[in-house]
């Protein structure tokens, strides 16, 4: 097996105490590498790396355009060796190689934004209200950012969160999930490759509870942002108040997927398939709830469920496969508890319903891709994150009572809209509590649009322009030429 290192100060080196832990295959459930299992000092030593880089190094002299410039080889590089580190992240997480694939390809289009993005930041002169006073505001980096990404979406969830900071001239010590951090390590010699100075750009890996942590809580983080579920982004956000660091989330949903009778039924079908079966059901944007317009609710459950029905289950690795193993061993506990759940209270279970088996499915986590009717708005399977490929439908009369069942939740991050009528469209996007809607559509991201939820589902947004305000503190500077006398001295000027 591998044997992986940290990533710290542009060198790789063993963790302090020399513990590994394994990283284990989701589809054949062996171990096939290892990976550090640090704890707070070879975070310090991280931090320490990413400070003085930020601090003193050539990155601190560095111009915005010779920054960006280093953004766009990297870019380069990520998608020469996307097919590498795509395969890396499948034997890591499970995900399909056509999905993990393009994620590598297309992450590089956020080092190519946000690199063009660097030089573009800028102060403003104000118009002050005092004569003799010239006074403007600088856009300065936030400092160190603690990035904690996720295991469903390693290398996107990097791009996602350290683009930005690095276009607005911050450095990082990134701490992937436990269960997927091989991709993130290999990832971490391309940006010495591409000229990152020591420092900028750093790795650690290990448990959420040891390294995770530790990296919360260090001092010298300005700056946490986080990708997971909402009951880890509570306590991270509390704990980082404890040193009053910013602090960003893009946490979990229950995200509704609303489909009207006057709908193209074969674009909506496809869209509710691909927002629930699609990663097995394991992204935070999951259409987990179907909402469906009574006058077609039968005829649509039919057309979704022989859809899901066709859908293909094996080797992730291999490029006909539509659904591959659940990541890991809790989340498929968590999963075949959520559907026992469903079915002691009472939904009707018409597709799925527990595990997988078959000649190709031996050693993974698999789950029939599964469909409960006969839902309430109040029944767990309808409130609660599963993350994982469990549908639930519920119908509806009118716009009015699929937007209030739409809001029906503690979550926001995502919502779909099926419908020919732009007006119905307008509306709805309006209505909907959700950081997106999309109509007609879904499951589409780019580097270029803003995302991010509403209550539950987080705070800040990531991507497009707004993100790299989440790593930005603006200064504000007065310079007085009066060649008057002093002012009073006891009182506001």
């Amino acid at each position: 097996m591998k044997k992986y290192q940290n990533y710290i100060g542009g060198k790789y080196v063993d963790p302090v105490k020399a513990q590994w832990m394994d990283t284990v295959d989701p589809y054949t459930g062996q171990a096939w590498a290892q990976i550090p299992r640090s704890d707070a000092a070879d975070v310090d030593l991280a931090v320490t790396a990413a400070s003085r880089a930020l601090k003193e190094g050539p990155w601190a002299k560095m111009t915005a355009t010779e920054r960006g410039k280093i953004m766009l080889r990297l870019s380069d590089l990520v998608v020469k060796n996307a097919d590498r580190l795509a395969e890396i992240e499948v034997r890591d997480n499970g995900k399909l190689i056509a999905e993990m694939r393009g994620q590598v390809n297309y992450h590089a289009e956020w080092w190519r934004y946000f690199g063009g993005l660097c030089d573009k930041v800028e102060g403003r002169v104000m118009p002050i209200d005092k004569p003799d006073i010239f006074a403007f505001t600088r856009q300065e980096p936030v400092g160190v950012v603690g990035a904690l990404t996720a295991w469903n979406s390693p290398l996107l969830f990097v791009a996602w969160k350290c683009a930005a900071a690095i276009a607005a001239g911050c450095t990082l010590v990134v701490k992937p999930s436990e269960f997927a951090s091989a991709s993130t390590l290999e990832y971490a010699d391309l940006t010495r490759e591409a000229g990152f100075p020591d420092g900028v750009f750093n790795v650690v890996t290990g448990l959420g509870q040891e390294a995770g942590s530790a990296l919360v809580d260090h001092p010298g983080v300005a700056k946490i942002t986080f990708t997971g579920s909402d009951t880890t982004g509570a306590r991270i956000y509390a704990q980082a108040a404890k040193t009053m660091k910013r602090v960003s989330l893009e946490l979990g949903g229950k995200s509704p997927n609303i489909v009207f009778d006057d709908a193209d039924l074969d674009q909506a079908a496809s869209g509710v398939i691909s927002g629930i079966f699609a990663a097995t059901g394991q992204t935070c944007i999951a259409g987990s709830r179907l909402l469906v317009q009574n006058s077609i609710k039968d005829k649509f459950t039919e057309r979704v469920r022989a859809l899901g029905a066709s859908a293909r289950k094996g080797n992730p690795m291999k490029a006909d496969t539509n659904i591959g193993p659940v990541t890991t061993p809790a989340q498929y506990k968590k999963i075949l508890d959520y559907i026992d759940i469903a079915k002691s209270e009472g939904a009707r279970c018409i597709l799925g319903g527990g595990p997988a088996t078959g000649p190709e499915l031996t050693g993974g986590q698999f789950v029939e891709p599964t469909i409960f009717v006969d839902v309430t708005p109040q029944m767990r399977i309808a409130r609660e994150e599963v993350f994982g490929p469990v549908l639930s439908i519920l119908g509806f009369e009118d716009e009015a009572d699929a937007i209030r069942m739409a809001n029906d939740t503690i979550y926001g991050l995502a919502a779909g809209v099926w419908t020919t009528n732009m007006g119905r469209a307008m509306r709805m996007s309006q209505a909907l509590k959700a950081g997106t809607v999309w109509v007609n559509t879904y499951r589409a991201v780019s580097f270029m649009m803003p995302f991010g939820g509403m209550k539950h589902s987080g705070i800040g947004r990531e991507s497009g322009l707004a993100a790299i305000d989440e790593y930005l503190e603006t200064k504000a500077t007065w310079i007085s030429y009066s060649t008057g006398g002093p002012a009073n001295p006891f009182i506001l000027r």
